[in-house]
C-alpha cells in the first residue's frame, strides 16, 4: 500500500515538472507574440525544454505500463505517441525562421498539452488522497481479530 502511494507521488512530481515546462514554453511564445522576446531567444528557450519534456512524458507512460495502471497508460499513450512521431520526423524543435508562421499552431498545441497535464494532475491528486486514506484505514485494523477461525 505504501509503495503505491510513493508511485503516485513520483508521478505527481513528474507531472508537475511537465506542467512547468509546458507553461514556460507557452509563456515564451506569448512573449514572442507580444514582441517582448526576439525569435532567437524564444526558440532557444523553448527548444532546450522540448526533449526533457518528451523524455519525462515517456518515462511516466512507461511507468504506468510497467506497474499495471492500464487506464492511466491508455490516457498517457496518445500524447507519448505524438511526441515519438514528432521526434522521428524531426519536427519536434521550433525553427527560428518559421516561428512567426507557426506561432498560433504552437500556442494551441501547448494549450492542449497544458490541459492534458492539468487533467493528469487532478487525477494524480485524487489518487494520492485515495491512497493515503486507504493506508490510514488499514492501520486501524487489527489483523489478528479479522481472521475467522472455524
Amino acid at each position: 500500500m505504501a509503495w503505491d502511494l510513493v508511485f503516485w507521488l513520483i508521478c505527481l512530481f513528474g507531472n508537475f515538472g511537465l506542467l512547468a515546462m509546458v507553461f514556460h514554453e507557452l509563456l515564451c511564445l506569448t512573449d514572442l507574440e507580444a514582441d517582448q522576446m526576439n525569435p532567437f531567444e524564444a526558440t532557444a528557450c523553448i527548444n532546450k525544454w522540448i526533449l526533457p519534456e518528451f523524455i519525462l512524458q515517456g518515462v511516466i507512460c512507461i511507468l504506468f505500463l510497467l506497474t499495471g495502471h492500464w487506464l492511466m497508460f491508455l490516457f498517457a499513450a496518445p500524447l507519448t505517441c505524438y511526441h515519438v512521431m514528432l521526434f522521428m520526423k524531426r519536427e519536434h524543435l521550433i525553427d527560428v525562421t518559421e516561428v512567426f508562421r507557426n506561432l498560433n499552431f504552437e500556442k494551441k498545441l501547448r494549450m492542449i498539452k497544458l490541459g492534458i497535464y492539468l487533467i493528469f494532475f487532478s487525477i494524480l491528486i485524487f489518487r494520492i488522497i485515495a491512497g493515503s486514506l486507504s493506508i490510514e484505514s488499514h492501520e486501524d485494523l487489527d489483523y489478528r481479530t479479522s481472521f475467522v477461525t472455524f
